[in-house]
Order: structure tokens, then C-alpha cells, then sequence
């Protein structure tokens, strides 16, 4: 059977399916599964490839049950996950052996797991008195109700259930994402997933990606292939002031500006190269890494950012053995950036720093400048629990490029408090 067990999955979903016993295709107990993305990622493929796995090692080891395809809507067979799970059956020759499949139904030979097929919305009763769940799989699951989810889940009970969710994210706080994304259940092994995790994204639909790159604005190009928010928050500290499109730098630009912000034990060191043209911030380079070394900083950022080694670059004076050490070469050891400055912070520094990156016309993010793009996506000022009221207060995070850019361009952020202080202390 080892043959046999020879699954192909993307490298980011191998976690997903893990399992202890390297010699079995057999899952490793965990009650929820799942991923969430943009288009191209092979969510839907994987997880109805995977679906049949775990209905082989059900029906060998003697267990008999459905596996629960569900949607929230679906009217017929035609409007259901049917169609992708026979291809996926189809797609590897000792799963096609295995299962008996016909124009409406989906079951192993031996008839002890079938497949069954079901809407959500107007189906719970039935879904509920459905016999032994052994699996229930939710794909499209972004407009899944919280009272579906109420329902369905305590019918999923037998012994080793499982529920597996997959879903493109629309509405920020639906409450699919509430429950799988933002409070995922303890044991869940759910992860992001798109088109830059899928190795066989096929060259027709990066062709149509880059279409929209260039037609369609960021917000709606990120909810198709990035797996972005549709619906964004009023509390994104950057909607609005950003665009994404490639250039080159022209010699009557202002800068290049570099930043950095280290790293911490879970926090990437990020650095930045930005100019500044026509009203507009331009960001051109990003490097950035979780776990770098102090000796391997300077090397690291040479390699990704040109220039860096050449230019000021300003950095958070929050770790001043840290640039002490980035500034040195080690008597010729090691790559060094010599020019790097820690930048001064004052109450309210944060602040200043978002009123001036707003205070450009608009931001321009490179396209391969992935990791602040995200950032400028997601960085939020706080909401309010209870009333959903946006607050002044700023999330700690999705910050890390973001805070380098504001380390980049601390002269112009402190040249203006500098001002209003003086303001202050002669009136």
C-alpha cells in the first residue's frame, strides 16, 4: 500500500493533513480542518482529494457513515461539491479502484462510507437526521450562517468526526471567519491559502491575474487572488491612499529612504527602500525575515535592498546593541550597513507617523513589495467590542514594514513635531 498512499498536496496544507504514522494515509485526530484564500490556491481541489482519502481509511478500518459535502445553497447536484470530488477520485488510480461512482451518488465498493450532498440553508432538519457523519466538508463556506453553523455542528458527533471548512473571505467579521479565522477552536489546523501556495497555478489563470492587476483596484484584485476582506473595515488606518503598480525610480525623485525595524522572537526584522515624487510615497524594496541573526542582518538586507550599505538607513532605537552590532563588520568578518541611525521616538511618534504617510496624495507599492502590501491591507486602528465604534487606539499589528517606512522618513515626521512643539512653547 505504500504506493498507494502517495499523495500530491501543496506544501502549505501538508500541516493541515498531517498525520504521526509516516506508513498510513490516516489523519491525525484533529476535529477541524481547514483553509481560506483567494482563487487559483487549489483549496476545493485538495480538500475533495482529501475527502476521499479519509473515506478510504474509514471504510477500511471497518467504520460506516456519510461524509457531508455541504454548501449554503445549493438547489441540485449541479450547484454542489460532487463534480469536484469525482475528479479528484478520478486523479489518482488506486482512489478510482476503491470507489463505486455513478451519475448521483459517490460510495466506496465495500458500501460502508457514501457521499452525501446538501444545502445548508434550507436543508438542516434533513442534515440532521442524516446517520453517522463520520466527515462534513463546507466548502464556499463564507456565507455560511451563524445559526447553519449552530445546527450543523452538533450533528457531527460521532466518535473521530470531523468538520473541514474552506472558504474565500469576503465580509471581515462573517461568521465563518469569526469561528475558523479569528477564534479558531483549540486543535484547529486551518491556514491561508493562495495562489502563491498552489504549485500547479496554471498559466491561464495567471494570465487573467495579471489582467486584473491591472484593471481592477487593489481591494477587489486582493478579495480575488490575495484572499483580502471584500468588505473592509472603517478602521484600516491606510484605505484608501494606496495603489499597487510597477515603476522605476526617476532621477528627479527625492531619496531613496531606507528603514528598518528588528525582529523579535515572532516578529520578522523588515526593512524598506522608498522615494518620493509628485505628492506620492513610492515603495520600491522590502526584505524581511523572522529569526535573522545579528551577524546575518546586514548580508541579508545587502542582498535584497540595493543600496542600503551605501545610504542612511534609520532604524528603531529600541535596540541599540542591535545596530551597534549591524554598524560594525566585525574586523572583516562579516557584511555591515555603517551608516545605519536609531531614530528618535516621542509620545505620540506612532501617530505622527500615520498623519504624514496619509498626507500623501497616495502610497505606490511595487508589486513584488508583498509583505507591506498586506500590511497596508490590514494595519487597524482599534473597534470598540460592544458598539463596533472605530477607535483611536492603534492594533499592534500587521505594523512591521509599515513601522520601518516611518523610521525611513522620521525627518520629515520630526521636523513637523519639532515645529509644533516650538509653536507650543512660545505662544
Amino acid at each position: 500500500m505504500e504506493e498507494e498512499t502517495e499523495i500530491e498536496l501543496p506544501p502549505k496544507l501538508i500541516p493541515v493533513f498531517d498525520t504521526h504514522d509516516e506508513d498510513e494515509v490516516a489523519l491525525d485526530g484533529a476535529r477541524y480542518r481547514g483553509a481560506y484564500g483567494g482563487r487559483g490556491s487549489a483549496k476545493t481541489r485538495t480538500f475533495a482529494l482529501m475527502s476521499a482519502v479519509r473515506a478510504y481509511v474509514l471504510a477500511e478500518a471497518g467504520q460506516s457513515g456519510v461524509v457531508l459535502c455541504g454548501r449554503e445553497y445549493m438547489n441540485s447536484l449541479e450547484d454542489s461539491s460532487m463534480e469536484e470530488v469525482k475528479q479528484a477520485i478520478r486523479s489518482v488510480d488506486w482512489l478510482d479502484a476503491y470507489f463505486d461512482i455513478g451519475e448521483k451518488y459517490i460510495r466506496t465498493k465495500n458500501r460502508l462510507v457514501w457521499y452525501t450532498f446538501a444545502g445548508l440553508r434550507h436543508n438542516l432538519d434533513s442534515i440532521k437526521s442524516k446517520a453517522r457523519i463520520l466527515l462534513a466538508w463546507v466548502d464556499e463556506a463564507e456565507n455560511v450562517s451563524e445559526i447553519a453553523w449552530q445546527k450543523l455542528l452538533p450533528t457531527v458527533r460521532e466518535e473521530g468526526s470531523e468538520v473541514w471548512v474552506t472558504w474565500n473571505p469576503e465580509l471581515d467579521g462573517s461568521p465563518t471567519d469569526q469561528r475558523f479565522r479569528k477564534n479558531a477552536p483549540e486543535g484547529a489546523k486551518i491556514v491561508e491559502l493562495n495562489y502563491t501556495d498552489n504549485p500547479w497555478f496554471p498559466d491561464v489563470l495567471d494570465q487573467e491575474r495579471l489582467n486584473d492587476r491591472e484593471t481592477l483596484d487593489d481591494q477587489t484584485y486582493a478579495w480575488i487572488w490575495d484572499g483580502a476582506y471584500r468588505e473592509n473595515s472603517d478602521a484600516q488606518i491606510l484605505a484608501g491612499k494606496y495603489r499597487v503598480a510597477e515603476f522605476d525610480p526617476g532621477k528627479d525623485w527625492d531619496g531613496p529612504y531606507f528603514g528598518i525595524d528588528w525582529g523579535f522572537s515572532q516578529d520578522p526584522t523588515a526593512a524598506v527602500k522608498l522615494w518620493v515624487f509628485d505628492r506620492r510615497l513610492w515603495v520600491e524594496c522590502e526584505a524581511g525575515k523572522v529569526g535573522l541573526e545579528n551577524d546575518d542582518i546586514a548580508k541579508f538586507l545587502i542582498d535584497r535592498i540595493p543600496g542600503i550599505e551605501k545610504h542612511t538607513a534609520r532604524a528603531d532605537s529600541a535596540r541599540p546593541e542591535t545596530i551597534n552590532h549591524v554598524r560594525s563588520d566585525g574586523d572583516g568578518k562579516r557584511n555591515n550597513l555603517p551608516f545605519v541611525e536609531p531614530v528618535e521616538k516621542w509620545s505620540g511618534s506612532v501617530e505622527d507617523g500615520i498623519a504624514h504617510l496619509r498626507s500623501y496624495q497616495e502610497i505606490v507599492i511595487h508589486p513584488r513589495c508583498t509583505e507591506f502590501l498586506k500590511e497596508a491591507r490590514l494595519y487597524s486602528y482599534k473597534v470598540d467590542r460592544l458598539t463596533g465604534d472605530v477607535l483611536t487606539k492603534i492594533v499592534d499589528a500587521h505594523n512591521h514594514y509599515i513601522d520601518a517606512s516611518r523610521y525611513a522618513l522620521q525627518p520629515m515626521i520630526g521636523g513637523n513635531n519639532y515645529r509644533q512643539r516650538f509653536a507650543a512653547m512660545a505662544s
